[in-house]
């Protein structure tokens, strides 16, 4: 299966690399003129042959289109505020899952005072998502909010799912039966502790329907990776009649 890189537009039939991206292609991956991979300008991909590489710049020749996979479920992740290094796995491996917004969180029981640094780190977490999104073959990577507290939450998506330990329903028995293909699903994931009442009644009156993993115990990145790839999954497995 071929690499898949993002570039940022494709003009007369080529796409080019900076230096940041040329560099990390010639000298890590060692790709060399002639070699063929797929290129994504986040609309559409295509396969593309390498015309030049040099440490600073890398040109591409596009040779045709390829056709996407379809998209199936768009989740969107409302992720509460964890200590960074695991709020960085935890981007990293929902955007191999499949998120498509991610959503940073400041809930009662996150790490006091992590809010005010969570900003910085937009740049940084967008990268990250750009990087698992080219290993995991995306056409696009996730889109990665700016931080919000309770006051900043939209609750657009036709689903909306609250992970709680406390939940008796478990998150699969929520799903519908009919998935309509481009759904929309929202998922709230809580820090380490989980949830406080007063947040419990804050998702209810939002309308979100408070769901289980099971009778185990997860971490809040564990967690958020599960519910995504479980949405995923069940819009991708057909309906058994």
């Amino acid at each position: 299966m071929r690499r898949r890189f993002f570039v940022d537009e494709i003009r007369n039939g080529q796409a080019e690399m900076g230096e940041e991206d040329a560099r990390h292609l010639v000298r890590v991956l060692r790709v060399e003129r002639g070699q063929r991979f797929e290129i994504s300008d986040t609309r559409s991909v295509y396969l593309a042959e390498v015309a030049e590489a040099h440490k600073r710049r890398v040109l591409f020749r596009v040779i045709e289109p390829v056709s996407p996979a379809p998209e199936t479920v768009r989740v969107t992740l409302l992720a509460a505020l964890v200590k960074f290094d695991r709020f960085e796995w935890l981007i990293e491996k929902t955007t191999e899952a499949g998120v498509g917004i991610i959503i940073p969180l400041q809930a009662e029981r996150s790490e006091k005072g992590i809010e005010k640094a969570a900003p910085k780190r937009i740049e940084r977490w967008r990268k990250i998502a750009r990087e698992s999104s080219q290993q995991a073959r995306r056409l696009a990577p996730p889109e990665i909010r700016e931080p919000v507290d309770w006051h900043g939450v939209s609750t657009g998506a036709e689903l909306l799912l609250c992970l709680d330990e406390a939940a008796e329903a478990p998150l699969l028995s929520a799903l519908p039966v009919e998935r309509r293909p481009g759904a929309e699903v929202m998922l709230a994931v809580g820090p380490e502790g989980g949830w406080t009442d007063r947040e419990r009644d804050r998702w209810q009156a939002l309308g979100f329907k408070a769901v289980s993993l099971g009778g185990t115990i997860l971490r809040a990145e564990t967690a958020a990776v599960v519910a995504v790839a479980a949405v995923r999954m069940a819009w991708e497995t057909p309906t058994v009649r």
